[in-house]
């Protein structure tokens, strides 16, 4: 009881932590949302609390599933982490955020071409912005789509190579995916194989509807002002964190199925060795 209070207090206090790294790290260049961040801290560090101890999952998935919570948080931390350190260097350079600043700008420069999600990302950018607030901003994206794309690589080898979750033990559907109903209706194999696939497609989607879909609020409604260094962080780790999640849950949901109908061979196979002796 002890040690799950514990790791669940640890887990919320590195969520809150999370949730205000920009606000911490820039605390020369806040915004008037300042207080709704320290709000949205303490409820992140207390949702996840709540979820971690208690025995009975709402909404957080893969529970007790690791690594994936686990790379998803990485992920995420090392986005609004390296994107602020980033952003803080044109305000307070010293030699390491330069370091970190020439090769974010080496990436963004890469995987800036026609048609990538970080070109996607520059044209959001309102008429009229600066050389510096395109630049800012092809930076950020470029670092945060390479995050993300490394974090689902990394995935992949974990399921593929390290056979994930066979070296867990037992995988709990129940716990694990609180939000998918397995008496729904329709075989679970079926659905959990439709379902990733799904989730997959429509996470290699989003980083090019994501784009589209914010040039479009901001033609009929106010522009975002992604000059603002907090705005831009958060609004290019919501671009490239939903869909490395929604891929990571596509493969995983996979690889379960795979899991139960490979049990279920064997469970036949067993049932007509038997008959058959």
């Amino acid at each position: 009881m002890f040690a799950r209070i514990t790791g669940a207090a640890m887990r919320g206090i590195l969520v809150a932590l999370l949730v205000a790294t920009p606000s911490l790290l820039l605390p020369g260049f806040t915004t008037d949302a300042t207080e709704m961040i320290a709000l949205l801290a303490i409820l992140a560090g207390g949702l996840t609390f709540a979820e971690y101890n208690t025995d009975y999952p709402s909404f957080i998935e893969f529970r007790d599933a690791p690594p994936v919570n686990r790379l998803r948080f990485i992920a995420l931390f090392l986005i609004f982490f390296l994107l602020t350190v980033i952003a803080k260097h044109a305000y307070e350079p010293t030699h390491l955020t330069g370091l970190i600043a020439g090769f974010g700008g080496l990436i963004g420069y890469l995987t800036d071409f026609p048609y990538s999600p970080v070109r996607l990302m520059i044209l959001v950018l309102p008429d009229g912005s600066t050389p510096f607030t395109i630049d800012s901003m092809r930076i950020a994206a470029g670092m945060a789509y390479v995050i993300a794309s490394l974090t689902v690589l990394s995935f992949l080898f974990i399921v593929r190579v390290l056979n994930w979750p066979a070296g867990n033990g037992a995988f709990n559907v129940w716990i694990n995916l609180p939000l998918f109903d397995p008496t729904k209706g329709g075989d679970v194999v079926m659905r959990l194989k439709r379902d990733g696939r799904v989730n997959m497609i429509v996470g290699f989607l989003l980083p090019f509807i994501i784009p589209a879909l914010l040039k479009l609020a901001s033609d009929f409604l106010n522009p975002i002002p992604l000059q603002d260094p907090q705005t831009r962080i958060w609004v290019v780790a919501a671009w490239a964190f939903l869909p490395t999640s929604m891929i990571m849950r596509g493969i995983a949901m996979t690889r379960i199925a795979q899991l139960i109908e490979e049990k279920r061979r064997r469970v036949y196979a067993n049932s007509e060795a038997a008959q058959t002796a």
